[in-house]
């Protein structure tokens, strides 16, 4: 497959994936591994991606991240509604900090990723059959104390796999917040998160860069940019009138056939 084709998939598969509960990194790994487009330049590529995914929700929400900066320093709402992301943000950033390394070098890999999309959709499925109530209907009824719990959930994020949006959705519902409240503080939340992840990663992959990779970078980053638009919108949409159950068993049946095609030696999928 040509570096283009590439780019325009991997761009579509990350833009639509990214704010769904079902990993974009592990779909990443896996898409990646089968183009055979792991190596540093896609790694740099990831990282133009993500950046792109991210954009799209700022465009998203630019009104009310505009809105926010532009009180904050009289608005108490804008304040708590900051603190609160931070307070979000840094569990898993202290987590990342000290064992990102360990992670990447022993689970960043398709069968991992599997695995840890099957265990996620049978949480998810058991997480929806509980019918946990729920006492934050909007963002702005977040207290700190809710937010920090919601981070410590994006811990478990780190687990290619298990993805960020799924650990945020899903604790938010544990911790009480409504579909609508848990799926827009997840939105949220990316913000920080994946513009620390995406310049962490540029530091260290920033040396492969080169001027002759702009029309594959600009093609991932357009398609990032606009399938994630499209799919940011969609779920929000989506959640005014169902449940998660749907992606549980999308993350069991796509995990399963991983796990499948290695064990009938279909696919050759690397281990690390």
């Amino acid at each position: 497959m040509s570096d283009i084709l590439s780019g325009l998939l991997l761009g579509i598969v990350e833009g639509l994936t990214e704010f769904l509960p079902v990993s974009s990194t592990g779909h990443l790994i896996i898409v990646g591994d089968l183009l055979d487009f792991n190596d540093e330049r896609g790694k740099l590529f990831e990282v133009v991606i993500q950046l792109g995914a991210i954009l799209a929700v700022c465009w998203e929400y630019r009104q009310r991240l505009t809105s926010t900066l532009g009180q904050l320093h009289r608005d108490p709402q804008a304040q708590r509604f900051v603190l609160n992301l931070l307070l979000a943000f840094l569990p898993a950033a202290l987590l990342g900090f000290l064992f990102i390394k360990q992670i990447k070098l022993y689970l960043f890999n398709p069968l991992s990723v599997a695995l840890a999309l099957v265990v996620g959709g049978v949480f998810i499925l058991w997480t929806e059959r509980r019918a946990l109530p729920s006492h934050i209907d909007t963002v702005d009824e977040l207290k700190p104390l809710d937010a920090f719990k919601v981070g410590c959930a994006q811990m478990l994020a780190l687990v290619p796999g298990v993805s960020r949006a799924g650990a945020t959705i899903i604790g938010g519902l544990w911790f009480g917040l409504s579909r609508k409240a848990a799926t827009e503080f997840s939105f949220f939340l990316a913000i920080p998160v994946m513009f620390a992840a995406t310049a962490y990663d540029l530091y260290k992959h920033g040396a492969a860069l080169q001027f002759s990779d702009w029309p594959l970078f600009a093609t991932g980053f357009l398609c990032a940019f606009f399938s994630a638009f499209v799919a940011v919108r969609g779920l929000l949409r989506y959640v005014s009138n169902h449940d998660f159950t749907l992606f549980a068993w999308y993350r069991i049946g796509f995990g399963a056939l991983i796990l499948l095609t290695a064990q009938l030696g279909w696919v050759d999928w690397s281990s690390g």
